[in-house]
This record gives structure tokens, C-alpha cells and sequence, in this order.
């Protein structure tokens, strides 16, 4: 993960407006970030009516446009300013991967990863499915010629970090008003400090008391999610060669919590009294990064402690739910491996000019399901 400024930088978001207006939401200058917006609304997938006036182009557009003169000498001095270029033209047509295939996947399948995988509705499970998704579309851009493929990859990755550090200001510094989101709002988790529904659709405006986490609280999120990140893809990548036994752990581990890891409490008996606090351990995954120094770590106290993920083992009540993971594991594999090969029949023209719609993921709890429940 690179620095916030360096990506935005790399990016050069603030020329993308004028070019891909139909494919890429226009650029707009923010105080903390450059963000691309093409619509007011902030659900996925919605689009701006077609009964909109055309924006009026602006004064130095018209110049440029009626002296052909300038117009060439305009081009050739944005040309020397990297406008144009397979790396800026790799971040725009990364945004659209970014935005419409990997950041859905969370909201499109919220009732397999919520009902199935039992992942609790929390921003750490909408970034560890969107991480997934992420990594997919990594695997297939390394497969674009060299001189494309190391551009997009890149531009994927910032877009997802930037997107990822937009949403955890949003909770930890949330402002008021609220600014338009990087992307889209995101039904899969609740932010606490988003506007009430019935304040937002009345349009009324009350007082609210706003939480400042200090910038050292997101630097350090920032840094565990980075994390998360690399020991996803190491594992995934790892599963591609070994196999899908391999597969299917690094699945287990990085989706599913490593749930049972440490041994399965059953019920002590139907006589044994209620517990009011019902026990339970998670597992404490740490590869010694920037973040924390392993060696200091207790991980017995680690792994009794809640932590407010959601994710930990299942209590004595609900020693069941273990019994689905075999299946959920087996679709999860399937789907994985379905999609890389779906993607990598998607000609190379496509993923960095054609559309965008050939390379969206399909449904998990439609189209894999199905198939390995007749399997």
C-alpha cells in the first residue's frame, strides 16, 4: 500500500473527466482526496437520469475547440504531462474494476457471506469479501501484457485503498456534512455515525455530537488492513499451485475465521446450567508486520479476548453451524476456481477498453451452490 499523497499523485485524477465521462465518473477536487463522481446517489449501480441537461463545456474548452492550433498545442503539452498514458489511462479503467465488479461483491452476495459464512455485518467483513474480490481481479491483470499489466494492477490496488481508508474516516472522522463517498454507501455494514434514515429523507438537520479519532487510529488501521491484505493474497496465490486442499484452508483461515482451531467446545450436558458470558476463543492470526511486534504477544490472552470482530468460535449452543463449513468451504473453492477460469477466457481488449459487464463476478448462492449440491 502506498501513501495516501503518492497514489493520488500516481492517479492524476483531476484530467479524467474529460475523457471517459460515459465510462468513468467525473473528476472532482476534494479537500482530503481526489474522488471520482458521476451520480448524487449512493447505492451501487444507480445512474443519473438520461433527461439531464449536458453540461455547458467551459470557457477554456471552447477556446481550445475553436483554434486548432491550440487545441494541438494543448494536446501535446498534456502529453508531456503523462495525460494519456498507458499508466493514467490503466487508473481510470481500474476505478471502473474497482468500483463495479470487486466493491459489489459484498452487497450482491450479503446473504451468503451473512447466513452461510457467518460473517458478522461489520466494515472488517465487507473488506475482507471485497479482498477477495480484489485479488481475482489481480490474478487475471497479470496475465495483461507486462507493459499494461503492472499499471493496472497498481491502479486496482489504490483505488481499493483509497476506497478502504474513505470509508474509515467515515466512521472514525465522520464530518457534517457528510461528503459523497469515494464509491457508494455500503448496505453490508452500518456506519454509527452516518445520518439517521428518517433525519437524511426528511431533510432535517439536528445537532449531532461527532467522534475525532486522531489521525495515528486510522494510520494504524490502515496499516493492519495492508496487512490482511498481503497475507491474503500470499495465501491465495500459494492455494493456486498447491491445490484446492489448499485452497479451501487459506479460505477457512482468511474468510471464515480459522473457526475450531483451537478445538470445538461441545455442551457440557442439557443439565449443565446457562452460562451467562458462553465462552469462546479466536484466533489470533499475526505474521509480525508493521503493525505488531509477535514476539510481545500473549495469544492466550489474545485469543479469550473479544474484540468486537464478530468473528470467533461458536459457543457450546451453537456447535452445529461447524457442520455447514465442509459445504461452504467446497462452494467457496468452486466459485474461486470457476471465476479464474472465467476470467481468463476475457480477451485482453476488453478488460482494458471493452465492457466492463464481461467481467462481472457471478453469484455465489446462484450459480455455484447449485452446482456442487449436484456434484
Amino acid at each position: 500500500m502506498l501513501p495516501r499523497a503518492l497514489l493520488l499523485r500516481r492517479l492524476n485524477a483531476a484530467n479524467a473527466a474529460a475523457h471517459l465521462r460515459s465510462t468513468v465518473k467525473p473528476a472532482r477536487l476534494a479537500a482530503s482526496a481526489v474522488r471520482y463522481n458521476s451520480n448524487a446517489s449512493t447505492s451501487p449501480g444507480t445512474s443519473k437520469s438520461s433527461g439531464e441537461p449536458a453540461q455547458k463545456p467551459s470557457w477554456l474548452t471552447r477556446q481550445i475547440e475553436s483554434s486548432p492550433a491550440a487545441k494541438s498545442a494543448f494536446l501535446g503539452f498534456a502529453k508531456v504531462l503523462g495525460y494519456g498514458s498507458p499508466k493514467q489511462l490503466a487508473a481510470r479503467r481500474a476505478f471502473v474494476l474497482y468500483e463495479k465488479i470487486a466493491a459489489m461483491k459484498p452487497d450482491e452476495d450479503k446473504a451468503f457471506w451473512l447466513n452461510d459464512c457467518y460473517l458478522p455485518p461489520t466494515f472488517q467483513s465487507w473488506f475482507t469479501v471485497t479482498n477477495l474480490h480484489v485479488w481475482l481481479l489481480t490474478v487475471r491483470l497479470r496475465a495483461l501484457p507486462p507493459e499494461h499489466g503492472r499499471h493496472y494492477q497498481q491502479a486496482l490496488i489504490d483505488h481499493f485503498f483509497i476506497d478502504v481508508e474513505d470509508r474509515v474516516r467515515a466512521v472514525l472522522q465522520p464530518k457534517d456534512p457528510q461528503p459523497e463517498p469515494y464509491t457508494f454507501e455500503s448496505s453490508f455494514y452500518v456506519n454509527p455515525n452516518a445520518l439517521p434514515k428518517d433525519e437524511a429523507e426528511s431533510g432535517e438537520k439536528r445537532k449531532r455530537k461527532l467522534s475525532r479519532a486522531p489521525d495515528r487510529i486510522v494510520t494504524r488501521q490502515m496499516k493492519i488492513f495492508k496487512e490482511q491484505w498481503a497475507g491474503l493474497g500470499l495465501a491465495f496465490d500459494l492455494a493456486l499451485v498447491q491445490g484446492d486442499q489448499e485452497l479451501a484452508a487459506a479460505i477457512w483461515r482468511n474468510l471464515l475465521g480459522a473457526r475450531g482451531a483451537q478445538g470445538i467446545e461441545y455442551p457440557a450436558g442439557t443439565a449443565a446450567p446457562a452460562q451467562p458470558n458462553p465462552s469462546f476463543r479466536r484466533t489470533v492470526n499475526l505474521v509480525g508486520g508493521e503493525v505488531v511486534n509477535v514476539e510481545k504477544v500473549d495469544f492466550e490472552k489474545e485469543a479469550t479476548t473479544d474484540d468486537n470482530s464478530g468473528v470467533h468460535d461458536f459457543p457450546p449452543a451453537e456447535v452445529d453451524k461447524y457442520l455447514t463449513y465442509p459445504q461452504v468451504m467446497l462452494d467457496l473453492t468452486t466459485y474461486i476456481r470457476q471465476e479464474l477460469a472465467r476470467l481468463d477466457k476475457v480477451p485482453d481488449h476488453d478488460i482494458m477498453e471493452g465492457d466492463w459487464e464481461k467481467l462481472r463476478f457471478t453469484r455465489v448462492t446462484e450459480d455455484v451452490k447449485g452446482k456442487s449440491a449436484k456434484q
